[in-house]
């Protein structure tokens, strides 16, 4: 088929708009949305230091080349990488991101559950099992990289969640009934960085044609812990459902983002965490906690002896 716009050959076509388009109309139509989320909700500003968190996949690796294109005439706005090693064996290897961050010309910096919490993924399953691993997982990575985002003056951390990313989580949430996940308000809470998403308008298939075309040398692989009975119910149901009406996924990140409208809190019922002094909702942080569990032992708190 011949592209929408020109006589070139198209390399895809989208359903949901009806368009096929070349490569080039491609790279232009993705950026252009991209662009179009960024600026709809003021995400970048000038002065501003924004991190990519650079596992080393497609959609960061997408991530990362889109905003150094975005940001390279801009003397004002600071871009970095960030990358964490959960320690899975046979996976994520940090070296990948950094080659990728340095091919961009990106400042790359890296960090370890290994290091931060002594302790790795790997080892966290061999202890408690797979089941909650993606939990575990999540609580510690993101607080380590907002650690290591604090430290660096990092003010916006992006994060290459695309649409199919947005519309399974709503989903998800819908299906364990979790209201306070789907209307809670986006809050801007001093020592938490906040996080955008560029790609969150754009179908993960897109994201992953746009790196394959752009970025060499990313990882191709999924987590071997990515394999939640709920998450994957959420795919199957999305992308049958959307097989035949290509609009779901827009509709639920849509809903989603209606039901949750930005906002800007101050952080009211947050403390500071009695062990290790972040921010948390309650005497001890979810960090602690997770740590504490998969150890097996209370670590002691800064007053204790």
């Amino acid at each position: 088929m011949k592209c929408s716009k020109c006589r070139r050959e198209a390399i895809i076509y989208q359903r949901y708009s009806g368009l096929h388009l070349c490569e080039q109309h491609f790279n232009r139509d993705f950026e252009a949305k991209a662009k179009r989320a960024i600026r709809e909700h003021r995400w970048i500003q000038s002065g501003d230091t924004v991190a990519v968190a650079l596992s080393g996949d497609g959609d960061s690796s997408a991530l990362l080349y889109f905003l150094s294109r975005l940001l390279r005439e801009r003397r004002d706005i600071r871009l970095m990488a960030i990358t964490v090693d959960e320690g899975i064996r046979g996976y994520r290897e940090p070296r990948r991101a950094r080659a990728i961050a340095d091919s961009l010309g990106v400042p790359w910096v890296t960090a370890s559950f290994a290091k931060e919490y002594g302790i790795t993924l790997d080892e966290i399953v061999g202890r408690k099992g797979a089941e909650l691993a993606c939990s575990y997982c999540g609580v510690l990575r993101q607080a380590l990289m907002n650690r290591i985002a604090c430290e660096h003056g990092v003010t916006k951390f992006a994060y290459g969640f695309n649409l199919d990313d947005g519309a399974r989580s709503v989903l998800t949430s819908v299906l364990r009934g979790d209201a306070d996940r789907l209307i809670h308000p986006v809050q801007e809470v001093e020592g938490m960085v906040p996080r955008i998403k560029p790609f969150m308008c754009i179908p993960g298939s897109e994201v992953a044609l746009y790196a394959s075309l752009n970025v060499e040398g990313f990882d191709l692989a999924e987590c071997p812990y990515a394999v939640g009975a709920l998450q994957g119910d959420a795919r199957r149901i999305l992308d049958e459902y959307t097989s035949r009406h290509p609009a779901t996924k827009y509709s639920l990140v849509n809903l989603g983002e209606a039901l949750r409208e930005p906002g800007c809190g101050d952080g009211e019922g947050l403390r500071r965490c009695e062990r290790c002094g972040e921010l948390s909702g309650g005497r001890i942080c979810r960090v602690c906690q997770v740590i504490e569990e998969v150890r097996g032992f209370r670590s002691k708190g800064p007053d204790e002896d």
